[in-house]
């Protein structure tokens, strides 16, 4: 599932395209990705012009003028693709849910095989009413060590689980909150309340690192994720550990394990993330 830089990805990507567009029409080819009417999502996005695209944790927003966005949770196997033509033949995409016309050359398509995502037009107000119901941003100036710390202090759950809660921190998902926790040598099922402070900044530091060195590399593509020019990502050759389970670790040469709990895979070095007592 595409996470905070894959969303970043696609957002630079899009800004350097559609900004100062006007949305002639809209074709919503698969309603069932809708959350509102296919009548008021039409009626909110015809004839506005995009004033910019940004990100908040997974979610691209695509901010039109009228004070009002479109808000795309690319779910799955979700992609944004703009087109200077109407694609065709090989370039065309094979599941499109929505198509953004522009006044001028070019059109931008929702594309998503397994139709997880969705896309949603809100006011700015009611945007903000949802966002505020989101955690911090991880790559915020203002969002230090100690918050991140606080926060697993109030939570028994295992610290994997609490990183994949967007209430409580916003844009992690499964493959970062593996490698993070790598790199600062806390298993996956220790319960949040016992990482220490330590522990917490290191925690802190790695999580901010492999983002940013993800949203470096264009993202992570496992199977179905691309950029907003229908590129791959480079990440993938990176990880550390995540998908790795057999193989060598990168630090110690122990294998690589993979533990499912919650219903989501984690993966470790036992021997450079100890497992708590009793587990």
């Amino acid at each position: 599932m595409p996470e905070l830089p894959e969303a970043e990805t696609i957002v630079r990507g899009l800004r350097a395209s559609v900004l100062g567009q006007t949305i002639r029409r809209v074709e919503v080819l698969r309603p069932d990705i809708l959350r509102q009417t296919k009548a008021e999502f039409v009626k909110r996005v015809r004839g506005h012009c995009i004033l910019d695209v940004a990100r908040r944790g997974k979610k691209v927003l695509i901010r039109l003028d009228g004070d009002r966005l479109i808000v795309v949770n690319l779910g799955m196997t979700g992609r944004l693709l703009q087109f200077p033509t109407v694609p065709r033949g090989e370039r065309r995409p094979g599941h499109p849910a929505v198509r953004f016309r522009f006044e001028g050359p070019g059109l931008l398509i929702f594309d998503d095989t397994r139709r997880f995502g969705s896309v949603e037009a809100l006011t700015d107000s009611e945007w903000q009413t949802r966002s505020a119901g989101m955690g911090p941003e991880p790559l915020d100036a203002t969002y230090r060590a100690q918050h991140l710390f606080e926060g697993l202090q109030r939570s028994r759950a295992p610290v994997r689980s609490w990183l994949l809660d967007q209430k409580r921190i916003a844009g992690v998902g499964n493959i970062y909150a593996n490698e993070a926790l790598y790199l600062a040598g806390v298993h996956p099922r220790r319960e949040a309340r016992d990482v220490h402070r330590r522990e917490a900044v290191a925690l802190h530091r790695s999580i901010r690192r492999v983002l940013r060195d993800a949203i470096r590399a264009g993202g992570t593509t496992i199977r179905d994720y691309r950029n907003a020019e229908g590129e791959r990502g480079g990440y993938a050759r990176r990880l550390y550990v995540y998908g790795r389970d057999g193989e060598p670790c990168l630090k110690c040469r122990t294998q690589v394990e993979r533990t499912v709990f919650a219903n989501r895979s984690a993966f470790h070095c036992p021997a450079c993330q100890p497992s708590p007592p009793g587990l």
